[in-house]
């Protein structure tokens, strides 16, 4: 359900990473095990634009360079209201919701790990979050994502209404 956007060129940015969870996995085969890592990680510039990649490797760091590269291909744009996000807005994916709430100023960031990571990598600095349902980082994440990405601008919705923004005589 990710509609089309506009691509995000990540070399014109100055991001930064954040590691969001580690995980061993293994692979039974004939032989016995092979184990690996998984690493999920979300970037961002801290300025409205984030992303998020899943990387696999035998090794910690290249599992954590490979999600790096695959976050970079998956950038977004956040509409921000000052430090904070235009409206309140719900976020699904599979098992998991993730529940965001504009918040005043010096209110912070209220929010568990995987949603903190991605709000602090969006650049918004005064949020209410709720996780609800799955506890799965990477739902919990996507979840984020999609609640992110549903999020308007107050002048967008008032042009879909045919009206004028207010203040603009």
């Amino acid at each position: 359900m990710i509609e089309s956007r506009e691509k995000i060129d990540a070399s014109q940015l100055d991001l930064k990473d954040t590691v969001v969870n580690i995980s061993r996995v293994t692979k039974v085969v004939k032989g016995g095990k092979n184990l690996s890592f998984s690493a999920l990680v979300v970037v961002g510039d801290g300025h409205g634009v984030v992303g998020f990649g899943v990387g696999k490797a035998k090794e910690v760091p290249s599992a954590i360079k490979k999600a790096i590269e695959a976050a970079k291909k998956n950038l977004i744009r956040v509409p921000l209201a000052g430090t904070t996000i235009p409206h309140r807005i719900l976020g699904n994916f599979g098992a998991g919701s993730v529940l965001l709430k504009p918040a005043p100023d010096g209110t912070g960031i209220i929010a568990g790990g995987a949603v903190r990571a991605v709000v602090e990598s969006a650049g918004i600095q005064n949020v209410l979050t709720k996780s609800i349902g799955s506890a799965n980082h990477h739902n919990v994440v996507r979840a984020t994502f999609q609640g992110l990405m549903d999020l308007r601008e107050p002048g967008s919705v008032l042009k879909l209404r045919g009206r004028e923004e207010e203040g603009a005589a």
